[in-house]
């Protein structure tokens, strides 16, 4: 199965919240084989957004928590 990033911005005025599916180089829709490694990425992500952006990770039609936040 196949895993996708999404990733949620909120407007800081009106707190309307955008979300996005994130893309690959070739402005396809990013598809990740293993959830192991689309969790990571996420986690990498959100680690790293210094813009308040969370990131989390979709696939067979449900979100994926990572482990440790369970």
């Amino acid at each position: 199965m196949s895993y996708n990033i999404i990733k949620t911005m909120k407007e800081p005025l009106t707190g309307k919240k955008t979300c996005v599916l994130l893309l690959d180089g070739l402005s396809c829709v990013l598809e990740i084989n293993g959830l192991d490694k689309a969790l990571h990425m996420a986690e990498v992500f959100n680690k790293n957004s210094d813009s308040g952006h969370s990131y989390e990770v979709r696939g067979g039609g449900k979100i994926h928590k990572s482990k440790k936040n369970k």
